[in-house]
């Protein structure tokens, strides 16, 4: 199997234009309407969510308004999706999942900070940012923590800004898929409105393009390997 990401940019639009041939046109017109709205400039990360349906409803909400990465911190609990509740949300993210090491919420910090992202704690408990407030001109991740203790003490503490959102009832938190849905909407609208660049580059389009079209096809291993035999037998001639 070839990730999108190992082609060669010349044969992923190829392939995109073979793959087609395999969905409808208006499908594929869906595809190129919603990879438009796609952003990675806001990602979400999720510390040791342990309530399925919680994790596939954030999920749910990042598909709709349009965020393509979620990082997963599986140090004690693994992520299952319910399938009831994200709707196939799942296959049309990236989710890349932190749980080989002692300690994965570090791994996932220092992955995501060599990516050039500002880690923003969810958190109800410090003064912080706002979902008006938050300065969004660098690529940022919010993180968020498990359903009864929040995020854990490392992860509060390699932060590099919080934020909240203002509640004036006598509850002190929100259920997290509530909460992250409140931050997604405001976060994304906000910079869809800005002079951000927040879109996607051409190569990054074209990469999930392509595992949209494997998502969406039949034995669609079987079809890009016979296309790239084909290509390779056709450049040896």
């Amino acid at each position: 199997m070839h990730a999108a990401n190992d082609l060669p940019p010349t044969t992923t639009k190829e392939l995109i234009a073979h793959l087609q041939q395999f969905v409808t046109a208006g499908r594929f017109q869906k595809f190129q309407e919603i990879i438009r709205f796609r952003t990675r400039h806001l990602t979400i990360t999720l510390e040791d969510i342990f309530q399925s349906h919680n994790a596939s409803a954030v999920l749910r909400t990042c598909d709709c308004f349009g965020i393509q990465n979620i990082h997963i911190i599986e140090n004690r609990n693994k992520l299952e999706v319910n399938p009831d509740v994200a709707l196939g949300a799942s296959k049309w993210l990236d989710i890349i999942k932190y749980n080989g090491t002692d300690d994965n919420t570090i791994a996932c910090y220092k992955s995501l900070k060599n990516q050039g992202y500002r880690l923003v704690a969810t958190t109800p408990h410090k003064d912080g940012f706002t979902p008006e407030t938050l300065p969004l001109g660098q690529k940022t991740a919010l993180i968020f923590g498990t359903e009864l203790a929040g995020l854990s003490p490392g992860a509060m503490e390699m932060a590099d800004d919080y934020i909240r959102i203002p509640m004036v009832g006598f509850t002190e938190s929100l259920n997290i898929s509530v909460s992250a849905a409140i931050f997604i909407q405001s976060l994304t609208n906000r910079l869809r409105s800005s002079g951000i660049t927040w879109q996607l580059s051409d190569l990054e389009k074209d990469e999930i393009l392509l595992n949209w079209l494997r998502q969406s096809i039949n034995k669609s291993e079987l079809i890009i390997q016979g296309f790239l035999e084909k290509t390779n037998n056709y450049h040896k001639s």
